[in-house]
């Protein structure tokens, strides 16, 4: 089998609430999604998806994708899209870095390899240890009174766990902790996440405030040695997330015991090949993990459903439902969210089509 065709699509993904705020003043009304297909002689057809929860997070740019196409293109051409570690090789001894870029076209042979296993990607990576991964929802920046209410909102519909956002003004983020965690009832889990908008000596502060309450205080600052500068000065659980990039941390982590909890996103981790790995090492050092991604429609959420699906469900803290965070779609199929959990498609390969109507025409076309 070999690659005849690689195809870059853009489209924007509104999201469901209008505005979504987080940390440091950040906000975001519309994701641009980037995808990537991949064609083959063999007429399987492979797709993967990177969208970032704006144009600044984490330094990814939705330009990148298309950009490293361009450099990449030529090189995959002809190669067979199953040996999924040569084209991980192919890409990272192409182009240093820039994982986010590489991984909706580490998703997309993924995609292909298990298509042609016929089977679902869960199944070609061992199989389900978690059938139905507990899913939290965002609470977006709002004042305390907005932030009960959408709490309440998505409790109605199955949620039990809520990432509350915070890292803003220190104050007013103690107020909305102080509003909100006191009103979780008994099985349900909050996470406090500042999304590095803190200063060190400002969540020191938010910490002190709220230290008799039962939550998980996630990346309150923009460094990891700042997150360990403040998790050796409190109490309540620590969850890393955006400082997460690679192995070289993830064995920082474990070296320091930096975290009781580790957000691994697939793209910040430059794909489902190398988040798996670090995955892996984690849990193997008993360091429970939220499976995640940086935004995304259906695409996207495939590929995070059969990562969480595969995660042993006592390390699996939880996941979500990123199709559902936008009024707009990039696939057809996909995972399925009910009663609060996140069931992974059981048809072959990722078990999503691209939706064609919503992409448009292609950016980018790349062909034998």
């Amino acid at each position: 089998m070999k690659i005849t065709g690689i195809r870059i699509f853009q489209t924007g993904l509104p999201y469901v609430g209008g505005a979504y705020v987080w940390g440091g003043g950040n906000a975001i009304e519309t994701a641009i999604a980037s995808v990537v297909v991949i064609d083959t002689d063999a007429g399987l057809q492979g797709c993967g998806e990177f969208t970032p929860c704006g144009e600044n997070y984490m330094i990814a740019h939705s330009e990148g994708v298309p950009a490293l196409a361009r450099l990449v293109a030529p090189r995959l051409l002809g190669e067979d899209p199953r040996n999924v570690a040569r084209i991980e090789q192919i890409l990272d001894h192409l182009v240093q870095g820039h994982g986010y870029a590489k991984s909706p076209f580490d998703a997309a042979c993924w995609d292909i390899l298990a298509q042609s296993l016929d089977a679902p990607l869960w199944a070609i990576w061992g199989g389900k240890l978690t059938d139905g991964a507990p899913m939290y929802r965002v609470a977006p920046q709002k004042d305390t009174e907005g932030t009960i209410a959408e709490m309440e909102r998505y409790r109605a519909q199955g949620y039990r766990q809520f990432q509350i956002k915070v890292g803003s003004d220190w104050a007013a983020d103690v107020e909305r902790i102080r509003g909100t965690v006191p009103l979780l009832k008994p099985g349900e889990k909050a996470m406090a996440d500042a999304n590095q908008g803190w200063r060190v000596d400002d969540a020191l502060r938010v910490a002190r405030a709220t230290r008799d309450l039962d939550y998980i205080f996630e990346q309150p600052c923009r460094t990891y040695a700042e997150c360990l500068q403040v998790r050796a000065r409190i109490d309540l659980p620590m969850k890393l997330d955006e400082c997460v990039t690679g192995m070289a941390v993830a064995q920082q982590i474990v070296a320091d015991r930096a975290a009781e909890l580790v957000c691994l996103k697939i793209s910040n981790l430059g794909g489902l090949s190398k988040a798996r790995r670090v995955r892996d090492y984690l849990i193997e050092n008993r360091i429970p993990v939220v499976a995640e991604d940086t935004w995304g429609g259906e695409i996207a959420s495939a590929a995070l459903a059969h990562f969480a699906a595969t995660t042993p469900e006592d390390y699996l803290h939880n996941t979500t439902d990123l199709m559902n965070y936008n009024t707009r779609s990039t696939g057809i199929g996909g995972p399925v969210a009910r009663d609060g959990k996140l069931y992974a498609p059981d048809t072959p390969g990722l078990g999503v089509q691209p939706d064609f109507n919503s992409l448009g025409a292609p950016i980018e076309e790349f062909a034998q």
